[in-house]
């Protein structure tokens, strides 16, 4: 399924790794998996048991046509809408289990306005996750089919082949809040719109285990509905203080000491008191039936001797699971949705303006290494300090040159819906530090269009590999998130 033209929309990974359970101009040449409950490439070392692990999104997909045949109107009586709809069946089929949705296809095309009401009624109580109409006819009742479940206010991937619109067909809805429309022979579009889908119920069903503070809570993210476990940060302590250095803990610090291009600073010792710390959040995963992770490191931990969890959030990163630093719930958000919608980790960064060479650095001390996908072999890193010289990190070299995108979901001000910062651009540089100073990793992007980076806005942006503009663009429109391109 993969196209590599810039004019086609592209799964962002191959079939052969597709799992939920766990898109280059425009796309990735991969498909990725999702987070969920089965292991990436390597595997995953933390099984997860969280409500978004074990949660399948429910999706209604259903055709549309008219029952006699085609003759003159478009699509025509050259067209084999019996075939089509065989061969996009299939695929509607293997795409929900590479994603790991379940679809519900409507056994008959809908023939008339009133059939398709009656579809629509059955999926809202049903409670679905999201609406896929394939068209297969542009006349009588097509188009006003899709306007009738846009007012459902079920999201809706219209999936158009070419012979089923015009643009006077696709006008009217384009611009539309809770719309995909892919007007395509290329089926991997419609894919990525039922991807985009079963992200948004994912990342409404999942939890993420809040370390901060002395109380423990649960709550909600208002808008993503995603579930919030607070638990004081006295208990990490706890849990870190009682891990032993086993043999799983020995073989991974040898592995990073293996793999390392080079040791600059750290010790073995320093190596292993970060794994630690890997091991103990793992615990605190299941116990909490989390599925994901944030923490108020320095805030819990800078005071204390205890190593701050940066390779442990590296190492969580590479397998799936997403770890924002610093108890940042919006980079919570932008870590699962990097993760769910392609398949690769995300680096969480604090933006620093470069003036000389214009661009914007990211740094920050807790990078995950794989960032081409999670089952691809991890980009060549060395082991260095943190920036405060203590605790051992790895620094992967990014590749200078390749396509990179950023993201920024905004929850403030909280009376109004969630914002997303998106940009897209090239990695220019991997600044060195030391000599230079701040957080090891430095990773310094030439951003599309963006010409002055003083007041770039955000924090805690996430970069990562790939350009993707257009696909969160695309997912901002379907879910009802402001997006502001820059």
């Amino acid at each position: 399924m993969t196209r590599l033209s810039s004019q086609h929309w592209v799964y962002p990974c191959s079939r052969r790794t597709f799992i939920w359970g766990t898109l280059g101009a425009l796309f990735a040449p991969y498909l990725k998996p999702c987070p969920g409950a089965s292991a990436p490439g390597p595997g995953r070392e933390i099984p997860l048991n969280g409500p978004g692990a074990r949660y399948t999104p429910q999706l209604h997909a259903a055709f549309v046509r008219r029952k006699e045949n085609y003759g003159m109107w478009w699509p025509g009586e050259i067209y084999d809408g019996g075939a089509a709809r065989v061969n996009y069946t299939q695929e509607i089929e293997q795409a929900a289990r590479e994603i790991g949705v379940h679809a519900e296809i409507l056994s008959q095309p809908l023939f008339s306005l009133e059939e398709t009401q009656n579809w629509l009624e059955s999926a809202r109580k049903a409670q679905s996750d999201g609406l896929l109409l394939v068209l297969l006819d542009r006349q009588q009742h097509a188009w006003p089919s899709v306007s009738r479940a846009l007012d459902t206010k079920i999201p809706v991937v219209a999936f158009s082949p070419v012979g089923s619109s015009f643009t006077t067909n696709t006008a009217p809805l384009a611009k539309r809040e809770g719309i995909f429309i892919a007007s395509t022979d290329d089926f991997s579009q419609a894919a990525y719109g039922m991807r985009m889908l079963a992200t948004r119920a994912k990342l409404r069903e999942m939890r993420f285990v809040v370390i901060a503070g002395k109380e423990r809570r649960d709550t909600q993210l208002p808008f993503f509905g995603t579930r919030l476990r607070y638990i004081p940060a006295q208990a990490f302590l706890d849990e870190y203080n009682q891990i032993p250095a086993s043999d799983e803990a020995r073989r991974i610090v040898t592995e990073y000491l293996q793999q390392a291009t080079a040791v600059h600073g750290p010790t073995e010792e320093d190596v292993m008191n970060g794994v630690k710390s890997y091991f103990a959040a793992r615990a605190i995963l299941d116990r909490e039936e989390g599925d994901g992770i944030t923490m108020d490191c320095l805030g819990a931990l800078g005071q204390t001797q205890v190593s701050l969890p940066c390779i442990s959030w590296s190492r969580m990163l590479d397998q799936g699971i997403p770890a924002a630093c610093e108890a940042d719930l919006g980079a919570c958000v932008s870590h699962a949705l990097v993760q769910y919608l392609f398949g690769r980790p995300g680096f969480q960064q604090d933006p620093v303006a470069e003036t000389s060479r214009g661009g914007l650095i990211g740094a920050h001390c807790t990078c995950p290494t794989r960032l081409r996908g999670f089952d691809h072999p991890p980009e060549p890193f060395r082991i260095s300090h943190h920036h405060g010289k203590r605790d051992a990190v790895p620094v992967p070299r990014w590749e200078t040159g390749h396509p990179m995108t950023v993201l920024d979901v905004l929850l403030d001000p909280p009376d109004k819906p969630p914002r997303m910062i998106v940009s897209s651009g090239k990695v220019l540089d991997n600044i060195s530090v030391p000599p230079a100073g701040g957080c090891v990793v430095s990773v310094l992007a030439r951003l599309d269009g963006v010409e002055d980076t003083l007041d770039y806005p955000g924090f805690h942006q996430v970069f990562f590999y790939g350009n993707f503009k257009k696909e969160l663009c695309a997912y901002g429109r379907l879910t009802g998130l402001e997006v502001h391109v820059v």
